[in-house]
């Protein structure tokens, strides 16, 4: 696998042990820590919890001479809707027939707000396959995939079709043009050696492990789109790699969720500052992602 970032690290962390959870505020030493074992500086850390707080992510609260942090509204709007897929029964599998088309204008001057949605229709499985045209397999929940993004988008700023392939105007092409599917390949196979037993890579504790275990699987799913079985060979690897995940996620869960429970047990007073607890121009779903139709 590819070198893990602190921001991957981070939402790996509070999608796979807070966002579910009641167990109030993280610490900022617990981050650091579990982080370290990573090969995560401290510093480099920080650094990230203070851009995740600036983006509407994370709130930052103090008790005492300690930092802590929560998820945001928002930001746990967008964990879990990542948390519905990350736990699904098939990752990789389409979501329903078809094609869903996109084509969205937002100005020069939001370039920040582009790189969300871009970010967004990647996650879900787009690639462009022209200029100003993205394409993704199946009939993607568009309308819940950007809900934290509605109040940031003019109204009609993204425009989306299901369509299907017509006779004498094969897919193919397109498929092939917009996907490295060899690249998307050598990504399974990685994350397979990266993670089969008995190659679980060591760090500092079993909490660590699983953090990057989930920051792994999360940069897995983000790498394939889940395209067809048609465009796939016999020896795709996309099923030894849920059975990888889930048996290196089985060996883990045990020993991380204690470790986890250890580190929480002492639950602070919170003073909130420099940031809100929601985040007005991103609201929460108005429907969980765990109830939403797939």
């Amino acid at each position: 696998m590819g070198r893990r970032q602190p921001k991957q690290l981070v939402l790996a962390f509070f999608g796979e042990h807070v966002v579910d959870g009641d167990t109030g505020p993280i610490r900022a030493s617990v981050l650091i820590t579990v982080l370290e074992g990573a090969g995560v500086a401290a510093p480099a850390t920080r650094a990230t919890l203070d851009r995740l707080v600036r983006s509407g992510v994370l709130a930052r609260g103090r008790s005492g001479r300690e930092t802590l942090f929560s998820l945001t509204e928002h930001g746990a709007a967008v964990l879990r809707e990542a948390t519905y897929r990350v736990r699904g029964p098939r990752p990789f599998d389409p979501q329903g027939s078809g094609w869903t088309l996109v084509t969205f204008s937002i100005p020069e001057g939001q370039r920040t707000l582009r790189h969300r949605l871009r970010s967004t229709l990647t996650w879900e499985g787009f690639a462009p396959i022209r200029d100003g045209l993205w394409l993704a397999p199946g009939e993607v929940d568009l309308a819940g995939s950007l809900e934290p993004l509605r109040q940031d988008l003019a109204p009609h700023a993204v425009v989306a079709f299901h369509a299907r392939e017509l006779a004498g105007f094969p897919i193919g092409e397109s498929v092939r043009a917009a996907w490295d599917i060899e690249a998307i390949r050598r990504e399974h196979l990685a994350f397979i050696e990266e993670w089969a037993e008995p190659a679980t890579p060591t760090a500092a504790s079993a909490l660590t492990v699983r953090t990057m275990l989930v920051a792994d699987w999360l940069a897995l799913l983000r790498a394939d789109p889940r395209l067809p079985a048609e465009f796939m060979d016999a020896q795709w690897p996309a099923a030894r790699s849920v059975q990888t995940y889930r048996q290196a996620h089985r060996r883990l869960a045990e020993a991380s969720a204690a470790e986890f429970a250890a580190l929480v047990a002492a639950r602070p007073t919170v003073s909130r500052r420099n940031a809100p607890a929601t985040r007005p121009s991103a609201p929460s779903p108005t429907r969980s992602a765990a109830t939403r139709p797939r």
